[in-house]
């Protein structure tokens, strides 16, 4: 996920309005067995406390070995292996590196479950005894790659679900759309596999789910919100043209430097003057390269932005300021237009109105009061994320937020006062086993909601 994924404030509101009260109402089954009455949390727990340490293990095994965007072919083979071993029809390659593994259970409806398999470049410090020290080439250079987002734990789950789901086969009918999906991070992988025929080579889903761990969010907690849940990202690079001279000399010159100073804070004018105050908005240069020594001037500086909203107009609005403001302070400069680039992007992730009312009741049976329900009239995290590709291509899809940290480690950080690492921290370590487990509960019970028998 590119950028915050929690909101502390956020979790602490119960569900209000028709959401809430769909779920208020919703009757809780306990201490069903899966072979003989309704598959309920505990029949799904006790399926999953028998595969609980071989997810575990692969969870530290994927820890140990992480790989970044479109690099994932250890990654691929491995669950590719796994899925093949319980009957999956399995696809590599699709988008590069993705996955697609198939399971045909007679009619009904098809669900796409994705996870990510792609890790970060940064160096681990967790301490764990199986934290990864593994690195890789990126822009030509050595970098040590972690999973500090949580992806491992996703695969896990994703795993997990799947293993319990055919154990389950009995009580659902339709088709598995199980995808492993490369570089989310970089936030091109969606796309890859989409542009790789997902969509078209593979039945087309009715629905399409996802879940992501969250630190700094008690374990129990399972996160659902209607409408926008995670911002739009837009990945820019612009790169202003001058004139070198000598240091001694700058009247010799067009300074590229300047110009890049000049864009730094007159682009904010995009957010405090343009954008309606009340509507979320960012622009953040995230990294300026210029020069090489101080008493040369170079011939450019490069500069690289990372641009979140949450509706399409605003998105164009930040995207048509930072043009103009960059063309502005070139001509101002009478420099040559600027280079600006748009290295990736996605839209704005959005749960669909219709599943969320169907998949609430179901997690709030199932979590209780872990279950936090939020409405619509909430803003969304600030993070981001390419899964909104498949509900851009048509597909209702629910994204989901699991807790990571035990609340007693919760409960010593507040006491320090110290605020818990979350996602993509250096020292993130959720707690890996509790999480698994709700993260394939939470996908095993709406996937069974969307299939069971009341679909068909």
């Amino acid at each position: 996920m590119k950028g915050v994924l929690t909101a502390a404030a956020l979790l602490l509101l119960p569900a209000t309005g028709a959401f809430a009260q769909q779920t208020a109402t919703a009757p809780a089954r306990h201490g069903a067995d899966a072979a003989d009455g309704p598959v309920d949390r505990a029949a799904v727990d006790r399926l999953l406390d028998d595969r609980l340490a071989g997810l575990e293990a692969l969870y530290r095994d994927l820890h140990q070995h992480p790989e970044m965007g479109f690099q994932e072919h250890r990654t691929a083979k491995l669950l590719a292996g796994r899925m093949r071993a319980l009957g999956f029809e399995v696809t590599e390659n699709v988008g590069k590196t993705g996955l697609v593994a198939l399971y045909r259970n007679g009619p009904g409806p098809v669900t796409l479950v994705r996870t990510e398999m792609d890790a970060l470049p940064m160096e681990e410090k967790t301490g764990l005894s199986y934290a990864s020290r593994a690195q890789a080439t990126l822009d030509g250079k050595q970098t040590f790659v972690a999973h500090s987002c949580g992806h491992d734990v996703h695969m896990a789950w994703w795993a997990g679900a799947a293993e319990a789901l055919v154990s389950l086969k009995s009580r659902w009918s339709g088709t598995l759309l199980f995808i492993a999906q490369p570089a989310e991070e970089p936030l091109g992988g969606a796309q890859a596999m989409l542009d790789d025929g997902l969509l078209t080579r593979f039945p087309r889903p009715d629905y399409a789910l996802a879940a992501h761990v969250g630190g700094g969010m008690p374990v129990g907690t399972v996160v659902m919100k209607e409408g926008v849940v995670l911002s739009a990202s837009d990945a820019l690079e612009i790169v202003f043209h001058g004139r070198g001279a000598h240091g001694s000399a700058p009247s010799s010159s067009i300074d590229p430097i300047v110009m890049g100073a000049h864009f730094v804070s007159d682009v904010q004018s995009v957010i405090s003057r343009q954008k309606e105050a009340a509507t979320f908005g960012v622009i953040t240069v995230g990294a300026f390269q210029a020069g090489s020594v101080g008493n040369i001037i170079p011939d450019t500086a490069t500069l690289r932005l990372s641009l979140r909203s949450f509706t399409p107009e605003v998105r164009s609005l930040l995207l048509n300021g930072v043009e103009k403001t960059a063309q502005g302070v070139a001509l101002m400069a009478g420099a040559p237009d600027p280079t600006v680039k748009r290295l990736n992007g996605s839209a704005a992730t959005q749960n669909d109105p219709r599943l969320t009312e169907r998949l609430g009741p179901v997690l709030k049976s199932a979590f209780g009061a872990g279950a936090v329900l939020i409405p619509a009239s909430v803003p969304g995290f600030s993070g981001s994320e390419d899964f909104s590709e498949l509900a851009a291509s048509g597909i209702p899809s629910a994204y989901l937020m699991i807790g990571g940290d035990l609340p007693e480690t919760l409960a010593g950080y507040k006491a320090r006062g110290v605020a818990p690492p979350t996602n993509h921290s250096p020292l993130f370590a959720p707690a890996a086993g509790p999480a698994i487990r709700n993260g394939a509960a939470a996908l095993i019970l709406s996937v069974l909601s969307l299939n069971g028998p009341g679909s068909r």
